[in-house]
């Protein structure tokens, strides 16, 4: 997945397999981080394997696939030719660099392959998504550091297979590392008091399985404490899940005609993301009708574009003015032709400025609990003058599908509570004191 398979390295595993098993298909699969992926899947070739996974061109490289059309010339007059010829190919690399460009807002931004990744491991279809996180969560110029701490990471919970969902935690740990400024011998000292991302804690629980070897100790001790701890496959423990229960509860509240089996099925895996979409599309209405460019960017003035709702109905829309920011709802009204006739709406600027809320930063004293990193409070389990034992949830963060369980470091009584669900917070802002 990360693309670690160097050309030596893919011609000891193929020769080898195929040794064992002379008539099994054998298909090669590597992403390109490192730029040596052309040379790895020609050595797998040569090696005996049967397929080779590659990428049109235009989409190859980096944390993608190699490119087929660099793999078929070099195999051109080879006996180990694809039969692909550019005349062929050039037609879906053109196509595929126009749908690319559609997409453009959604490029990483990174330029170039970085053979980083034989140091820190992080799978291709990782690599891009951590990234964004990571600026999501204020760590842009740190990215580099979000790299090293991924290896020291990888280590602190015992070098496993990285790919979803392990990936995403060994991701989360880095972050956290990052943004509270822990080195893995920190990491390693402090974790009996460190509030871990949940996914962190749920890794060493067993909730997606054991690894092999087993958990590294004592690190697995001082995460979990004194929570459960899964002694096989965790799936095994679940209780039944009653589907058609579950898809007349989705059509009570959403509407009978509104809920497909395909909704259910995404309720029951993600029922937050789910939640939040239906909220979207009750704001929006069916966005997907809108073209890939207007939905992606913003139209500029005098733009026209057209929207086939179904077939027979299209709608044309032309933007004509955009008033001026009303500074008390951050809101601006829009103006629009609409198949013709004048239209205008009120939309919130995101872009506007707003005041901020600066709260008081922990003490670092045992009872002043700060936020381990940036976040929205997504519930508070303590009130002022509840008591306390070490490792009590507190307050729970979510940022960028990263949640957090923020714990007492030590026994007491709850003080002060300054936060609330929904607030957002920054890494140290105080969120309980504990006397």
């Amino acid at each position: 997945m990360a693309g670690l398979l160097k050309p030596a390295a893919a011609t000891q595993l193929i020769s080898a397999l195929r040794r064992e098993f002379p008539n099994l298909p054998l298909h090669v699969h590597t992403h390109d981080t490192a730029g040596t992926g052309v040379a790895s899947m020609l050595a797998a070739a040569y090696a005996g394997a049967d397929a080779v996974d590659a990428a049109v061109d235009s989409m190859s490289g980096m944390t993608s696939q190699p490119a087929m059309g660099a793999i078929a010339c070099a195999l051109r007059n080879d006996p180990m030719h694809t039969g692909l010829t550019m005349e062929e190919l050039t037609p879906l690399i053109e196509y595929w660099e126009s749908v690319r460009f559609s997409y453009a807002a959604f490029e990483s931004g990174q330029k170039s392959g970085s053979a980083e990744v034989y140091k820190h491991e992080m799978p291709g279809g990782q690599y891009t998504n951590l990234q964004f996180q990571s600026t999501s969560l204020g760590l842009a110029d740190q990215w580099s550091s979000v790299k090293k701490a991924y290896a020291s990471a990888n280590k602190l919970l015992g070098g496993i297979v990285k790919v979803t969902p392990s990936s995403k935690v060994v991701g989360d740990l880095a972050q956290f590392m990052v943004t509270n400024d822990l080195t893995e011998q920190q990491v390693r000292e402090q974790a009996d008091s460190l509030s871990f991302p949940s996914s962190v804690v749920e890794f060493f629980q067993g909730a997606i399985g054991i690894p092999h070897g087993g958990f590294p100790q004592p690190l697995q001790k001082q995460v979990v404490k004194d929570l459960p701890v899964f002694a096989g496959r965790p799936g095994a423990e679940l209780p039944p899940l009653d589907l058609d229960g579950a898809l007349a509860n989705l059509k009570a509240k959403y509407g009978e005609r509104d809920i497909s089996e395909t909704d259910l099925m995404s309720w029951v895996m993600y029922p937050k993301v789910f939640e939040q979409y239906k909220t979207d599309i009750d704001a929006w209405g069916d966005v997907s009708k809108l073209p890939t460019r207007a939905y992606i960017e913003p139209m500029e003035l005098g733009e026209e574009i057209s929207v086939e709702l179904e077939t027979g109905k299209t709608l044309g829309i032309k933007l004509n003015a955009v008033g001026s920011l009303d500074p008390k709802s951050g809101k601006r009204e829009v103006f629009f032709d609409f198949n013709g006739m004048p239209r205008s709406v009120m939309i919130e600027d995101r872009r506007a400025q707003s005041d901020r809320v600066v709260r008081a930063k922990a003490t670092g004293e045992p009872g002043s609990v700060g936020a381990p990193m940036p976040g929205v409070v997504l519930e508070t389990r303590v009130k002022s003058g509840d008591s306390v034992d070490a490792g009590t949830p507190m307050v729970v963060l979510s940022a960028m599908k990263m949640e957090t369980v923020v714990a007492a470091p030590v026994a007491g009584k709850v003080t002060e509570i300054t936060v609330a669900a929904g607030d957002d917070v920054q890494a140290g802002d105080l969120l309980v004191n504990l006397d």
